[in-house]
């Protein structure tokens, strides 16, 4: 074990952690400004094919976004699978980069508006060059990964913005969900089955 964890671990830091964690997430929760996300849900609704960026974790929590889009009966693509087709006019990318500076997210962005796609981004920072390229900015008022001071999140890096990416695409599905009035079953019948 690394020296730096060779410390004994006990319960209670895990505890003082979890509440940390959820304690963080709720305050981002709160930031959050509804109505932009269900312009954002709008866009969706209206959008031929849907397509998901991010890198890292960020792009791990749009790729569960994105199959949960799938269950709503979008058409949805995750940027880099062999199957994602073209982009073009009316479809919406939504990307997500905490910086709002990721190279390859900004550069899809791009490509998407060339095309005539709607652009939605999830990002910390309202001035970035992602958000100068979307249709639709959605702020996650949560830490970058380079917050190393702890400012805004104890947690380390770009955790508490790649948790709030997850849990609000979540919240955004379960708005679209109930609002749509589908039944479980019928999204479950879009599950995969080739598993």
């Amino acid at each position: 074990m690394t020296k730096s964890l060779s410390r004994k671990l006990d319960a209670d830091h895990f505890l003082d952690a979890t509440r940390a964690v959820v304690g963080e997430v709720d305050k981002v929760r709160a930031g959050v400004d509804s109505p932009s996300w269900i312009r954002g849900a709008e866009l969706l609704l209206e959008a031929p094919h849907v397509f998901t960026i991010g890198t890292g974790r960020s792009g791990l929590a749009l790729q569960m976004a994105a199959m949960r889009f799938m269950h709503l009966g979008l058409a949805t693509h995750v940027v880099g699978e062999t199957t994602a087709p073209a982009i073009g006019a009316r479809d919406v990318l939504v990307a997500a980069s905490g910086s709002g500076k990721t190279a390859r997210v900004v550069r899809a962005a791009q490509t998407a508006r060339d095309q005539g796609a709607d652009v939605i981004a999830l990002t910390t920072a309202a001035d970035s060059p992602l958000a100068k390229l979307a249709t639709e900015v959605l702020i996650v008022p949560a830490a970058d990964k380079q917050d190393f001071d702890g400012n805004t999140s104890v947690q380390y890096a770009g955790s508490l913005f790649e948790q709030s990416v997850l849990l609000i695409t979540d919240a955004l599905f379960h708005t679209l969900w109930k609002t749509g009035g589908s039944q479980a079953r019928e999204l479950w019948r879009r599950h995969a089955n080739l598993e």
